[in-house]
């Protein structure tokens, strides 16, 4: 079982964003794809969900070629966190967190037990009457995301492990939030099912991923455990500055923090 990708390409406007790509996500992994702005982390996501599709290769959710896969069925199996959210109707939160129970059945007391213990889960208790507009970006983000875990509430269904797909999932959190979001995904990989992430961050990146893909130009500049990805010498080469790993600067403050897998 896994969701992967083989030989992708992909050209929007003239230009080419995946060029050969490949990327294999097993379930009970946390998986990161990183890189620099331009490098085609979000297509190469936007394609794993399906919503776009490249021009060559294949893309397999649990040994089935996504195209062929009615969207119900693709819905049960993989919720989907994009970069950014709009609504352009006057929605309150309960209403939004719902809209990833349309594949569920239940009772409409099951229903609400799920929205309350998914807005728990994101740190936000009590919001579910809060309409979207009062939120603040951060608020947004984490309503997003229980929207989606409620949609792949288990980690594992009859029909096998099923997928979370997050685009940059922390952007617009601080600290404390950020570890909330980055443990949830964790503990979800933990009890089986997938994740596949990508980050900007390379210190939670490093933390969290069990595997990493590091992407430039639309290729795939390396592949593997964080310690053999996250390096001095693929960072800078990826990056174009000099970037060093596991040294605290000489002058000034460096923040991480502490018992971040706890």
């Amino acid at each position: 079982m896994s969701l992967r990708a083989r030989s992708l390409h992909l050209s929007l406007g003239g230009r080419q964003v995946l060029n050969g790509i490949g990327l294999t996500a097993r379930p009970g992994h946390f998986s990161a794809i990183i890189g620099p702005n331009g490098s085609g982390k979000t297509t190469l996501l936007r394609a794993l969900t399906g919503e776009i599709a490249p021009q060559g290769g294949t893309i397999t959710l649990n040994g089935q070629p996504i195209d062929r896969l009615a969207p119900e069925t693709l819905a049960r199996r993989r919720a989907v966190l994009p970069q950014h959210s709009a609504l352009g109707f006057s929605f309150n939160v309960a209403e939004i967190v719902s809209i990833g129970l349309a594949t569920h059945v239940g009772t409409e007391a099951e229903r609400a037990r799920l929205i309350r213990a998914a807005l728990g889960l994101v740190g936000l208790p009590g919001h579910a009457g809060r309409l979207w507009q009062e939120l603040s970006g951060g608020e947004q983000q984490r309503v997003q995301l229980a929207r989606a875990l409620v949609q792949v509430w288990q980690p594992v269904g009859s029909d096998g492990p099923r997928w979370l797909l997050l685009d940059e999932p922390v952007s617009s959190l601080d600290i404390a939030q950020q570890l909330t979001v980055m443990r949830l995904a964790r503990d979800y990989a933990t009890r089986g099912g997938g994740v596949i992430a990508v980050m900007h961050d390379l210190n939670l990146t490093a933390m969290f991923a069990d595997h990493v893909l590091l992407m430039q130009d639309g290729r795939a500049l390396a592949e593997g455990r964080p310690a053999d990805v996250i390096t001095d010498d693929l960072l800078s080469r990826a990056y174009g500055c000099a970037l060093r790993v596991r040294h605290a600067p000489e002058d000034g403050v460096w923040l991480l923090p502490h018992g971040a897998v706890a």
